[in-house]
């Protein structure tokens, strides 16, 4: 029993007509694919969806190509009219909307949406096209690295330079102090051996200048005349003794 004849009109089931796009898109695309190879044509083919999602084909490498011979074909055929402004505009327009078209395609295709209309052919060259995106990456990030472990390497070289320039000077300095002070304890040592002794601070040694006014105890005047007294009274006990012998 045949199929009986479908009705050329919008299928207002949306379950139905989701399901019939489904079956007769692969079925276009399947056509497509076998006209291309069969009988060794170029075939392009683009389908929207009713959610305005892209489905299409291409028998060459890249959609893009077809699309410019297409470009170019009609436009050599309307080479007999002049062209004015507004066309070469528009026809630059149109190159330039199918680019954007087609590169939105490939992005699409590399984040791994709308893979199902693509052929096997198509899949390994996104394939590699990623991998090769990915080598240059890590190779990007591998120089990165190196430069930045680099720059901290040199950096830690500079610090350790300025660490030792810093100890040298320090010992330096300790060294100068070190010597001077020992200067100063062998000029002293042979000045005391020649009998003239030089003291190496006379200003902590120096004896602070005696004052009369200063003076603790009896006035010297005063003691001159008891030390008189305490000779004349001895003499006067040695006469008396004398004459008693």
């Amino acid at each position: 029993m045949g199929r009986g004849k479908v009705e050329m009109r919008r299928i207002e089931n949306k379950i139905s007509r989701q399901v019939t796009f489904a079956k007769r898109r692969n079925g276009l695309l399947k056509k497509a694919y076998e006209l291309s190879l069969l009988c060794d044509a170029e075939v392009a083919l683009i389908i929207f969806s009713g959610r305005g999602r892209l489905f299409e084909f291409s028998s060459s490498s890249c959609m893009y190509k077809t699309l410019e011979r297409y470009h170019t074909c009609n436009y050599n055929s309307l080479e007999a009219t002049p062209t004015t402004e507004n066309e070469i505009n528009y026809q630059e327009y149109l190159k330039l909307k199918t680019r954007v078209e087609y590169l939105q395609s490939s992005q699409r295709n590399i984040l791994g949406e709308e893979l199902g209309p693509l052929s096997m052919k198509e899949l390994d060259q996104i394939e590699n096209q990623i991998d090769v995106s990915l080598k240059n990456i890590r190779s990007r990030k591998n120089k990165v690295l190196l430069d930045e472990l680099f720059d901290l390497k040199t950096k830690e070289q500079e610090l350790q330079d300025q660490n030792k320039d810093l100890r040298k000077k320090l010992q330096d300095t300790t060294n100068v102090g070190e010597n001077a002070l020992h200067m100063s304890w062998q000029d002293g040592g042979k000045s005391s051996s020649s009998g003239h002794a030089v003291e190496p601070y006379p200003e902590l040694l120096r004896q602070p200048e005696q004052d009369s006014s200063m003076q603790i105890g009896y006035h010297p005047a005063y003691m001159d005349q008891l030390n008189n007294e305490d000779m004349a009274s001895q003499r006067l006990n040695l006469g008396s003794s004398t004459g008693w012998i």
